[in-house]
């Protein structure tokens, strides 16, 4: 018997809500367990349902940032991902910072959808490239207390989470620096470790909150 995974829709737009589930029923191994329009029917749903994961947005009402939040504290196992028209970086730091595993705009298609979905299930992170790329580059507040983990990158482990935060695949930032995969495997397997990150997501973000600017 197949295992489907168990998925909420929360929005609090009816159309785009029913697009959404309409998108995710198409596949034999998905099955939508709970829908909502509020952050405390998102709440509710992840208490009573218990999905592996749930599609919420920002602006709805109560606050998706703040259901993440609630969500994160009392049902940790329901994997969490944004789908939301929001671009503002407060909003992708907040929702990383509340636990959220992925980031994506509603703009986004079918199948890309269908993917980000199966990555967050899999216990992957996933924001666009172009977010990642932003969090990399945006000032944040310079903390005494955290400028040695960042130090502690080499110049090349610094280039190699650049290329990382355009979006590049360690087979293309290889083939870019004229490098062989293993190698770039290797010096991020080093980032990942100083950082004290699990992923390439988190290792952007990571970086930065330690550092001032982008250079």
């Amino acid at each position: 018997m197949m295992t489907k995974l168990r998925i909420a829709v929360v929005d609090d737009h009816p159309l785009m809500r029913a697009g959404v589930e309409h998108t995710l029923a198409q596949e034999q191994d998905f099955e939508v367990v709970g829908r909502g329009g509020s952050a405390q029917e998102a709440i509710e749903i992840a208490k009573v349902q218990s999905p592996d994961l749930m599609l919420l947005d920002v602006n709805m009402p109560g606050g998706g940032i703040n259901a993440a939040k609630e969500i994160g504290t009392t049902q940790p196992t329901v994997r969490l991902l944004f789908l939301t028209v929001s671009e503002r970086m407060e909003d992708v730091t907040a929702a990383l910072e509340a636990g959220v595993r992925g980031y994506v705009l509603k703009g986004i298609g079918g199948p890309d959808l269908v993917r980000t979905v199966r990555s967050v299930a899999a216990g992957e992170t996933y924001i666009t490239p172009d977010f990642a790329a932003r969090l990399l580059a945006a000032p944040a507040a310079r903390s005494k207390d955290h400028e040695e983990p960042l130090e502690a990158l080499t110049v090349r482990e610094e280039q190699i989470l650049r290329e990382v935060s355009l979006g590049l695949t360690n087979k293309e930032i290889a083939k870019k620096l004229d490098l062989s995969e293993k190698t770039i495997k290797h010096y991020m397997s080093g980032v990942l470790h100083k950082l004290s990150a699990r992923n390439r997501v988190e290792a952007i973000v990571a970086s930065r909150r330690l550092k001032g600017g982008s250079g």
